[in-house]
């Protein structure tokens, strides 16, 4: 994994790196988090830019990495539909932190979950 160190723009980068982390507050909320994970997910996988997108499960943590041609798409896909949908009701069902970065290669899923641990910035 390569992580971009330096104030480089992201046109001489090959891709940007989105690591989201999201806990439960309740296990009641899982209806209504599920209901929105799955179509903020069928929306990224179906975006322009998005390069790839997948979920995973790590110690009660809810994680995504999706890769992007760009930070600007990934921001006009967090901005738009079922993902702005999924924002507004975010605070009352889950806490979670984010993380994104440019890089030529694409993180494991171990290296996700660690990136997430040090560097995550708390969503508010």
């Amino acid at each position: 994994m390569i992580l971009e160190r330096n104030a480089k723009s992201s046109d001489e980068q090959s891709q940007y790196i989105s690591i989201t982390g999201l806990k439960l507050k309740q296990v009641w909320h899982w209806p209504v988090f599920a209901k929105h994970a799955g179509a903020s997910m069928r929306q990224a996988k179906n975006a322009q830019g998005c390069l790839s997108a997948d979920a995973k499960l790590i110690d009660g943590v809810h994680h995504t990495l999706s890769i992007w041609s760009s930070k600007a798409a990934m921001l006009e896909f967090i901005h738009s539909d079922a993902h702005a949908r999924a924002i507004k009701v975010f605070g009352r069902i889950a806490t979670g932190k984010t993380f994104g970065y440019h890089a030529k290669e694409a993180p494991n899923w171990e290296e996700v979950h660690g990136l997430w641990l040090e560097r995550g910035k708390d969503y508010n």
